[in-house]
């Protein structure tokens, strides 16, 4: 009865929000940027409450690379990058900016988690060119299943499955499975065992 429920949720949300749905496919047709994208995900990360959370998650159902229509998207969470991915039970805390990233299966980021496109966005070794000027790349970063990342922390590399993030940490290397890691740059302080992980 729960799962029937949950699919009737997400074909109201999904009629409800297919005018957004169904302008930003024209727009992208136009523009192949990530700016339509990061756009609309602004617009629908303003809808409050409940509904605003089962809103965006049909939105990004349609309109993201890979988007699982359980995911939990709160208020002023915003995404940058189209080809974000989001797996089965990921729930995003409320104020979060993600970037270019795969969140893997029952995921849990707290509020005003940030997560950038790796950690060469900027290029910075030529000193005549404005730091503006000199461009950088976009790296998707891998997130794990079932890891916790604290609130206010700022994620630049890849975190293994099962970890946990302390909050306000900066994670600027790559974290192993079955840590835990605090800290400005994050270290691991902990190994969680894999025998307690049901």
């Amino acid at each position: 009865m729960k799962a029937i429920l949950k699919n009737i949720i997400f074909i109201l949300s999904v009629i409800l929000i297919s005018p957004f749905i169904i302008i930003y496919k024209v727009i992208s047709i136009i523009d192949k940027s990530d700016q339509p994208f990061a756009s609309f995900s602004q617009l629908i990360s303003l809808l409050p409450g409940k509904t605003g959370n089962y809103l965006r998650a049909s939105f990004y159902f349609f309109c993201m690379q890979h988007c699982e229509k359980d995911c939990v998207i709160s208020f002023l969470s915003i995404f940058a990058q189209q080809a974000t991915e989001l797996e089965s039970g990921v729930y995003i805390g409320p104020g979060c900016n993600i970037g270019l990233s795969s969140i893997k299966q029952n995921t849990l980021l707290g509020s005003g988690v940030h997560i950038m496109s790796g950690n060469k966005q900027h290029y910075i070794t030529d000193l005549n060119t404005p730091i503006k000027d000199q461009g950088g790349c976009f790296e998707k970063v891998i997130i794990g299943e079932n890891c916790w990342i604290g609130n206010a922390a700022l994620i630049m590399a890849d975190i293994g499955e099962h970890s946990i993030i302390g909050a306000g940490s900066v994670v600027v290397d790559k974290i192993p499975a079955f840590s835990i890691a605090v800290g400005n740059p994050a270290k691991v302080i902990q190994a969680r065992s894999s025998t307690t992980i049901g």
